[in-house]
């Protein structure tokens, strides 16, 4: 089995109050046993640290025969940082205008250069004038643009449940893409 990770992006560049929301969204794990409540070695990243899945992780995924109990990487890891979450391999780069929906792909990924280090959150469509924030415009597959990110290692091929996304949306306060990468 290839190692993966399913990555939780609330679509929002800047998210106010990032890190608080963050430690709101993993009281709420923890309480519905789907991660355990300490930090441990079980994360790829940020020193391997990372809270370990728990057994209520089977009830929030289509497939739970699929999740990562016996792997040594099994945790959530939470970015705290501007980043750019995307497919690792086969990425396309390609974007639409939600306004004009014109083909914008190019200009969108050229200007990530600006939206990086935080002089803007939005993007201008070249087409229509169109602005909103990166997150607004149409991707054709998964990604998110965001302050904070929730990585749990080696839980994509599990597939979340629709109602566990929609639980995680409402409890960030904004819609949310998945991002699957492949390691």
């Amino acid at each position: 089995m290839s190692e993966q990770q399913a990555i939780i992006v609330p679509q929002i560049s800047s998210f106010p109050g990032h890190e608080a929301r963050a430690r709101v969204v993993v009281r709420w794990l923890v309480q519905q046993n789907i991660i355990e409540p300490q930090l441990s070695t079980c994360g790829r990243t940020f020193k391997q640290m990372g809270h370990a899945i728990a057994p209520g992780a089977r009830a929030v995924v289509e497939q739970p025969q699929l999740l990562p109990f016996n792997q040594p990487v099994n945790g959530l890891e939470i970015v705290y940082k501007r980043c750019i979450f995307t497919p690792t391999s086969g990425f396309l780069e390609e974007a639409g205008c939600p306004q004009c929906r014109q083909e914008v792909g190019e200009a969108l990924f050229d200007s990530l250069e600006e939206w990086m280090p935080g002089h803007s959150d939005n993007f201008s469509c070249p087409q229509c004038g169109h602005e909103d924030d990166i997150n607004g415009f149409l991707f054709l597959q998964p990604c998110g643009f965001s302050n904070l990110g929730f990585i749990f290692n080696n839980w994509a091929q599990a597939s979340f449940k629709p109602a566990f996304l929609d639980e995680f949306a409402a409890r960030l306060g904004y819609p949310v893409s998945v991002v699957r990468v492949d390691l």
